[in-house]
């Protein structure tokens, strides 16, 4: 293996792996059993720098809650499957869609795996598979660190679920994928770097250093606080002596949080139903975080 490593760069090693989060208690669009769970592939290349989006794989095979949905342009994928989880037919069908999307970036890549019964090899065109021994000293990178740090931005996010602001009572299974896909997104490039380096899965363990700087797009909190509210800065001095009285009535007040959130409820439904592509929402992700950092002040 480690020769077979070397031939790869890093940017070229995937692996991929499951792993279970809990659906929330009541949540809308999930079967009624108790302790119900969806599971999780996830796969990621060595360098951090390509996340693959994540597959939920539930017990519902048709949940309403995703009825009307551009499913083609989520940034997350659902699927039904068994009780225990993911199938070995499920698991092809991710197969050919990873080995169809490095097709089309012109990309031949290494994938490392476990060797599982839900796990079937496939010969693929741009995609060579390695099963790691079960008693392998390597271990997956995932379990060193990716699949807990995903879990943990997860329930961040869950615990800051605000039903009051939000309007709605539980969230529902489309607000789960969209709350994992963000915490997916959460995952740090350089913590996933370091994992692969950990479980010996990177050829070169300086190769590849991924820098710790905030990502280009995202505002932090004193940007925030600084731009956030130019009146205040300018005080009134943009009032016009002698202003009618009636255009001071027009302007309109300053929404609550819960007029906001349901806006971004409303805007949310339409990239559901509209979105031409998955990037779209990576945008919208970044609106609602910095909505959240105003919100709690």
């Amino acid at each position: 293996l480690p020769a077979l490593l070397r031939s790869y760069a890093p940017a070229e090693i995937f692996a991929c792996g499951e792993t279970a989060v809990p659906l929330p208690a009541g949540a809308p669009g999930k079967g009624e059993s108790p302790g119900e769970r969806l599971t999780l592939l996830l796969c990621a290349n060595a360098s951090g720098s390509e996340k693959v989006p994540l597959r939920a794989v539930g017990d519902s095979p048709r949940p309403r809650c995703l009825r009307g949905v551009n499913l083609e342009q989520m940034p997350w994928s659902y699927r039904a499957g068994s009780p225990a989880g993911l199938t070995a037919p499920l698991f092809a069908e991710w197969l050919r869609d990873f080995n169809e999307g490095m097709r089309r970036q012109g990309k031949s890549v290494l994938l490392l795996l476990a060797k599982h019964e839900a796990h079937p090899y496939l010969q693929l065109s741009n995609v060579r598979m390695v099963f790691v021994p079960p008693a392998a000293a390597l271990a997956q990178p995932l379990d060193r660190g990716i699949a807990g740090d995903l879990k943990g931005h997860y329930r961040r996010r869950l615990l800051r679920w605000l039903p009051a602001e939000r309007g709605a009572g539980r969230p529902s299974l489309l607000d789960v994928l969209h709350m994992l896909a963000q915490a997916w997104g959460d995952v740090h490039p350089g913590l996933i770097a370091g994992c692969f380096r950990a479980a010996g899965y990177t050829p070169d363990a300086g190769a590849e250093a991924v820098s710790l700087t905030s990502a280009p797009g995202l505002l932090g909190r004193e940007q925030l606080q600084r731009d956030g509210d130019p009146a205040e800065a300018d005080g009134d001095e943009g009032t016009a002596e002698g202003e009618d009285a009636g255009e001071l009535a027009a302007v309109p007040p300053c929404p609550s949080e819960r007029e906001v959130w349901r806006s971004l409820a409303t805007l949310r439904r339409y990239l559901e139903c509209q979105a031409t592509s998955p990037d779209l929402f990576q945008a919208f992700y970044e609106l609602e975080d910095a909505v959240h950092m105003v919100s709690a002040g």
